[in-house]
C-alpha cells in the first residue's frame, strides 16, 4: 500500500517540523478508536498501524541524521 519514499538530506529546521508533524500523526492514530461496525474497518485498522510504523521508523531516520 505504502511506497518507499527517497530518503534525501533536511534541513534541522525541516528535521524539527518533521519530526514534530510525525509525532503528532502518531499520537492521533494512538487516539483512534477502531469502528469495529464499520466496513473495511478491518483494512483501516491494519493500514493505519502501518503508517504508524512508518512514521516512527522516519522519526527514528531523522534523529539519527541530527547526530
Amino acid at each position: 500500500m505504502f511506497d518507499s519514499p527517497v530518503t534525501t538530506p533536511v534541513r534541522q529546521s525541516e528535521r524539527t517540523t518533521l519530526v514534530r508533524q510525525l509525532q503528532e500523526l502518531v499520537a492521533a492514530l494512538d487516539r483512534r478508536m477502531p469502528q469495529v461496525m464499520r466496513a473495511g474497518e478491518s483494512a483501516i485498522a491494519r493500514d493505519a498501524a502501518t503508517l504508524r510504523q512508518r512514521a516512527l521508523r522516519r522519526i527514528d531516520e531523522l534523529c539519527a541524521e541530527a547526530e
